[in-house]
């Protein structure tokens, strides 16, 4: 499909999988990079390079499944761009009920002709054609002889994934995790903390009338969810700080955070990038504390500051810093530490899909390890009865709940109770008892673990 200005929309999307295979980079980075370098192609295009490239991406599994059925060759032995072109055309034919099955697969046929695959031109149209004859008599794994395989398959999981998690959350937890990270993920909104009840109703105001329809989060009062959210940064208010683009389950770590304290003259965020935290905790700190936030390298120190400048705050500092370094100077000089960690991410799959496809067991391994090591440093800058809240946006118990239990054990710390920072709708036994994991499909939030401690003394 061609553009009014001649660009191959297909072909782009092609394009990010090819480069996504590599492993460099982040397919949400790959495709923000091509829309924003796209950016005067028309909504309905850029909606279609977004669509196409995302749901490739989260439904890889099934896709190669499904293709499977109707080649000898597996995608997974394919050249990387017809195994692509394959999945492109395949999720076109099985979710996409706009796009002819006819267009998908000449489309497909076309872009194998001009990036020189002429002589695989035939199997490509014959797979997808014969897919687009036979979508209604598709058959799936059983789910009761396999049900590993089932939960893999349908919901586009690795299986060494689906398994860990079985093993720790049961199967009706388990399809409830699965299937709420396949669910659209709306943008959400934190207003600034500066603005009175008349600024609010305003920009919700001016938010509806452009087409964002913001509507209230169930868990906090200033968090909205946009319905529609194409192009954040060009929204009213955001230029002027009205707003910050954060999670609510990111909200929640500083509700925890300054709840959990006693006092709070000064708190210090020792891996602060992008800086939601941050800038939040600044915001509520204004006039009474500050903040300090920290990350390890001067392109993320970046992202905060221009954050910070965009919010309009004075009372947070940022400096580069090695969070696996201790520092001295630092020892006992916070009432407040977020140590918001390094993690695998599988709580934000459903945002950044291919993460599925880059941990391995081993990953999990090694950054529970660098968890570890950071939180070491950490312990040391919380003054006697200072507080460290400890999150990371994964659903990994060994990063999350055992690593908890391993601080609480080695440190002269305690678990300290969430439910002052928290809304009715998420205080459980595990909350009341200093930890709180919240599940994609089970609450409205991305996937996130928080867990509060008070340092003895």
């Amino acid at each position: 499909m061609k553009t009014e200005s001649g660009i191959n929309t297909r072909a782009l999307v092609l394009d990010i999988l090819l480069e996504m295979e590599k492993g460099q980079e982040y397919g949400s980075l790959l495709l923000k990079n091509v829309l924003d370098k796209y950016d005067y192609l028309e909504s309905r295009d850029k909606a279609f390079i977004k669509r196409l490239t995302e749901g490739v991406t989260e439904r890889r599994i099934q896709l190669d499944y499904v293709l499977g059925r109707f080649s000898k060759t597996p995608p997974a032995k394919c050249k990387p761009l017809i195994r692509n072109l394959l999945r492109m055309g395949a999720y076109q034919i099985l979710f996409m009920d706009n796009v002819p099955d006819s267009a998908a697969c000449n489309e497909a046929v076309k872009l194998a002709e001009k990036r020189h695959f002429q002589q695989l031109k035939g199997f490509v149209n014959g797979v997808l054609r014969s897919l687009s004859r036979e979508k209604e008599k598709l058959v799936w794994p059983d789910k009761e002889k396999e049900p590993v395989l089932w939960l893999s398959v349908m919901y586009s999981m690795p299986e060494w994934i689906v398994k860990m998690w079985l093993a720790d959350y049961g199967p009706e937890t388990t399809e409830k995790i699965l299937a709420g990270l396949l669910e659209p993920r709306p943008v959400t909104i934190r207003l600034a903390e500066r603005l009175t009840e008349e600024e609010r109703q305003e920009l919700l105001a001016r938010l509806e009338e452009c087409g964002a329809s913001p509507a209230a989060h169930p868990y906090l009062t200033y968090a909205y969810m946009l319905q529609k959210s194409d192009g954040v940064a060009s929204l009213p208010g955001f230029s002027r700080g009205m707003f910050a683009v954060q999670d609510v389950s990111s909200m929640l770590v500083t509700e925890c955070a300054l709840d959990a304290a006693q006092k709070t003259d000064f708190l210090l965020d020792i891996c602060a990038a992008p800086g939601g935290k941050a800038v939040h905790a600044a915001e509520r700190l204004a006039g009474r504390g500050r903040v300090e936030a920290r990350d390890i390298s001067e392109s993320k120190t970046g992202l905060i500051l221009e954050n910070a400048r965009r919010m309009g705050l004075s009372n947070l500092e940022i400096k580069v810093w090695d969070a696996t370094v201790p520092d001295e100077k630092m020892k006992g000089a916070a009432d407040v530490v977020l140590a918001d960690l390094p993690c695998s991410g599988l709580g934000v799959i459903g945002r950044k899909a291919d993460i599925k496809y880059r941990v391995t067991p081993e990953s999990l391994q090694e950054v529970a390890a660098l968890q570890r090591r950071i939180l070491t440093n950490a312990a040391e800058y919380v003054k006697p009865g200072g507080t460290l809240v400890y999150s990371t946006c994964t659903i990994n118990k060994e990063e999350n709940e055992r690593q908890a239990a391993w601080f609480a054990d080695n440190f002269p710390f305690s678990l300290r109770s969430l439910d002052g920072g928290l809304p009715e709708a998420l205080k459980e036994k595990e909350s009341k008892a200093g930890m709180c994991q919240l599940l994609p499909g089970i609450h409205k939030t991305d996937g996130f673990f928080i867990a509060a401690f008070v340092r003895e003394g």
